[in-house]
């Protein structure tokens, strides 16, 4: 299997909605655990990589993307 690949502040869709009514979460700290963050409600979740990955959809915004604009030499 692939792995899925995601970045430090990508915006990212989870398979199921937050309760507040949002499924866009922003990645806040990367290493063995992953804490997201909720876009709606700036609840912040820690789950282990591995089980993020499962639960993980897609991701919505690169935060490479947003930064490239930025960098120009």
């Amino acid at each position: 299997m692939e792995r899925k690949q995601f970045g430090l502040g990508d915006i990212v869709q989870m398979k199921k909605q937050h309760p507040c009514g949002t499924n866009a979460w922003k990645v806040i700290r990367m290493g063995m655990d992953i804490r997201i963050k909720c876009t709606g409600c700036q609840h912040s979740v820690l789950m282990p990589r591995l089980e993020f990955e499962k639960k993980m959809k897609k991701v919505l915004q690169s935060a490479r993307e947003s930064d490239g604009s930025e960098q120009q030499g």
